[in-house]
Parts: structure tokens; sequence; C-alpha cells
């Protein structure tokens, strides 16, 4: 299993030094992801998602274990792993063309032309349907809008791996719904290997292929893996009857409510 796993996580601990002391967020994580799987991971605030999700982008390094991307050590970020956060960060002064083609650039500048860069930026913003709004700074445009960007963005990238921290947290439930069917199609087209940070038990359900359940921090590990048999394409309307798909979000909610309740802290 390890030979194969695209993203290898292996034994993995975190523990931070706060000003009150050591604060031990993630033990003995192992994780294998295959190259192309849909990956999310769940579990309440203060679990450690975001952390493990750091980790596999480089941007914290493990007190202890490794993490492998292609058999590669993971020991800072890197363009095969493209970050889209809740926030969308994008830079306010700049139009969405010029902020999806930074990253273009960044990757690419130095061995293609002007002309290829400027048409990969294009084709990540008709990718996410925004190839309307290229002139357009992030001001002018929804909070959907802005997400869409954001993805275009760590999509122009032509990541292996498209680590992922709820995108969606902060939309109406319309747009929500709107911009996970269509990472559904973005990630049938590019064949990404996802990871994403999730607390929503149907999203964790309808796009995943397997759902990474965590137990509650501090000492955080992955209580249970479910894997998610249903075919794709998926289908929202049809899923909501499928036995499958129930019996999924059942147990995902029985192991967050049940097993592991927790008393939400106020965010």
């Amino acid at each position: 299993m390890h030979n194969s796993a695209f993203i290898d996580v292996q034994a993995v601990e975190m523990v931070f030094s706060t000003r009150k002391g050591s604060f031990h967020a993630l033990r003995d994580i192992h994780l294998q992801v295959q190259q192309g799987e849909f990956i999310t991971l769940i579990g309440h605030s203060g679990c450690g998602k975001s952390t493990l999700l750091n980790l596999i982008a480089g941007l914290l390094l493990p007190t202890g274990g490794l993490l492998l991307c292609d058999k590669r050590e993971i020991a800072a970020p890197g363009p095969e792993r493209a970050v889209v956060f809740q926030n969308h960060s994008l830079l306010p002064w700049l139009t969405c063309f010029a902020n999806v083609h930074l990253a273009v650039e960044r990757v690419f500048g130095a061995r293609e032309s002007k002309a290829q860069l400027d048409a990969r930026t294009q084709a990540a913003l008709e990718l996410v349907g925004m190839g309307h709004a290229a002139q357009k700074r992030p001001h002018e445009i929804s909070g959907g809008m802005k997400q869409r960007i954001g993805i275009a963005r760590a999509l122009a990238m032509e990541p292996k791996v498209l680590l992922m921290d709820e995108p969606f947290g902060a939309l109406d439930a319309l747009t929500r719904a709107k911009l996970q069917d269509e990472l559904l199609k973005i990630v049938a087209r590019t064949r990404s290997t996802v990871v994403m940070v999730t607390h929503d038990v149907d999203e964790a359900v309808l796009l995943s292929d397997r759902i990474v359940m965590m137990t509650n921090g501090p000492a955080a590990t992955i209580g249970e893996i479910l894997s998610v048999d249903l075919p794709r394409p998926r289908d929202r309307v049809a899923l909501a009857e499928d036995p499958t798909y129930v019996h999924a979000r059942k147990s995902v909610i029985e192991f967050l409510y049940s097993r592991h309740a927790h008393v939400e802290k106020a965010a």
C-alpha cells in the first residue's frame, strides 16, 4: 500500500509550542491517498483537520513522522500541491485575470511565452465558468464568484494535488450546492487528486471517494475511514434517496455525534 500511495502520511505527530506550553494537535496519523482520489477530512472544530491539510501543503512541518507526495518528502510548499482557502485570498487591487495569471507565471513563467501564459489563465477562468469576469476586481463580484477565482488560480497551476480548506464554508446553501456540482465536474475533467477539509456531512458524502473521520482534539487522530461506493458522475437529487448515500451519511453523523460528541465552541 505504501508504495502505490500518491500522498503518504506515515506516523505523523504535530505538537505546537504555545505560551501556555506545548499543545499536542495530531497523533499517529497514517493516511494513504491514491492518485485521482477525492478525500475529505471531517471532524469537530479543533480536531486538527486544517493542521493535517497544512502539513500536506508543506505550510507546516511535522514534529514526528513523514509525509510524501509522489514518493518525495514534503518539506515545503510546492506548485504540485495547490491550496484553496475558505477566504479565497485574492489580491483586491488586481483583476480576476491578473490574480490567476500571477500563479500561472510563478509555475510556468520560466519556460512559456506571454501568449501561452495568457491562454492558460483564460482557460482556467473558463473552466470555473468565470471567463466573463476576467477584467473585474474582487470587490465587484460575489463571494461565490471569488471562490471560483480562487479555485481557478489553484487549477491553473496544473497541480498534482488540490488541497481545499472548507472552500465553500462561508457561502449560502444555494451557492455552495452550485459550486460543489461544479467541483465534481472539474475534478472529473482534470482527474486531480483532492484532499478537502469540511464540516458538512452532505458535502463530504457527495464529493468523496473516502471520508476520513477525525477524533476530537487535543491529540486528534483518524478514528475511521469510510469508503463512499457511489458511481460517478453523481447527481445530488438522485442521491438523496440512494440507500448507499443514506447509509454513508448516517455513518458519518453517528461517528460525529454519538461516538465523538463534542460541545462545539462558539467560533
